[in-house]
């Protein structure tokens, strides 16, 4: 197991480091995830899981021949597509009245996507491998929501968002 990453954590809350160790673990520990987002209920990224996380998952896709590992651009397009998948699904369970959404999860030819409904509209999106097994994704995720979703209040999502607008920035000057 791979200590996590506590690299850009200085000066957040203890909250903030949690969750971002919180995702850290999920992606480390869950074999097939390849990238993970938490996106607030507009939509805006808040978290995510770093490119060179679970590198082993992404060379093997790579090694078999397949084509792409994961959203084509970065951790920003597959918030997209978590926050879109979400709002067309809280859409149709409204028009079902079925009550709200618990868990999305779509299988396709060469990966997974699960999204999972946080607290107050946040979402958590989580990209897995073809070969991953679905339950246990699942069963992860269900585990990162229930020990998340009581601590992302507004604050700290205000938080994390300025946190990866710094990041952003930061990287940006770097290159």
């Amino acid at each position: 197991m791979t200590a996590p990453s506590t690299f850009g954590l200085i000066g957040l809350s203890s909250e903030a480091r949690n969750l971002h160790w919180l995702l850290t673990n999920l992606v480390e520990e869950v074999p097939g995830i390849l990238s993970v987002a938490v996106v607030s209920s507009d939509g805006l990224l808040l978290l995510s899981s770093d490119d060179h996380r679970n590198k082993e998952a992404r060379d093997a896709l790579q090694a078999r021949g397949t084509k792409r590992s994961g959203p084509r651009g970065s951790a920003a397009d597959l918030a997209t597509i978590v926050s879109g998948i979400g709002s067309l699904t809280v859409g149709a369970a409204k028009l079902m009245d079925f009550g709200g959404v618990r868990h999305t999860m779509i299988a396709m030819d060469e990966g997974s996507l699960f999204v999972m409904s946080i607290s107050d509209g946040s979402l958590l999106g989580v990209h897995g491998s073809a070969d991953c097994d679905m339950s246990v994704v699942a069963y992860h995720m269900a585990l990162f929501v229930g020990r998340a979703g009581h601590v992302l209040t507004p604050e700290l999502r205000s938080e994390l968002r300025k946190s990866l607008e710094d990041s952003q920035t930061t990287t940006g000057r770097a290159r």
